[in-house]
């Protein structure tokens, strides 16, 4: 049985960029791809659905002068960064075809995932998709991980959270109902004078 085999449109960075990258620092191109992972892989295929483009990826496309806690990007390499995609093809045992999920993924129309277990299934599908590639990312979640995994919580105590997403407002409060800690945010405004 022959696998289907497509033209896998991507972004590839053209070379490092000084300043604010342009469409000229980037390129549209194909590659073929088999749309089944190699046999007796773990790797995860994925159609993906939403991509991210995030303020810290700009760093990653300048040479590398010194140690970050991200790698930069390789000239010539796919654009990796926060997207929601569908498995096509799986030889993990926690994914299966048709399941959806978020994580690091390439600026393509299709990635195999070497090491799935970065990836996290998506099972509230009553919000837009587009969602985990924002406010439901991982910024919300380093936050609300940081609170329950480093935060002390005293009875009687307050926490002060000061700025806040709608969903890491309804995460402050689930906290805050499994303690006798009263939660106060406050939002200032990126603008304000």
């Amino acid at each position: 049985m022959s696998t289907e085999k497509v033209k896998n449109k991507r972004i590839t960075l053209k070379d490092y960029v000084t300043g604010y990258p342009k469409e000229e620092d980037l390129l549209l191109g194909s590659s073929d791809l088999e749309l089944k992972v190699p046999a007796g892989s773990n790797a995860v295929l994925l159609k993906n659905l939403y991509l991210s483009c995030d303020p810290y990826m700009r760093g990653r496309m300048s040479k590398p002068l010194v140690k970050s806690y991200t790698d930069a990007f390789t000239p010539g390499s796919v654009i990796t960064g926060y997207g929601v995609g569908k498995v096509v093809d799986s030889g993990h045992p926690n994914f299966q075809a048709g399941d959806l999920v978020w994580g690091i993924t390439g600026w393509e129309e299709y990635t195999l995932i070497q090491a799935p277990e970065i990836l996290v299934k998506i099972k509230h599908t009553d919000v837009p998709l587009s969602y985990y590639t924002g406010i439901l990312a991982s910024i919300v979640l380093i936050g609300y991980s940081f609170l329950v995994a480093c935060g002390k919580f005293y009875d009687g105590k307050q926490l002060f959270v000061t700025r806040s997403t709608k969903e890491l407002s309804k995460k402050k409060k689930k906290i805050s109902r499994n303690s006798s800690t009263t939660t106060l945010a406050t939002t200032i405004p990126i603008d304000s004078k």
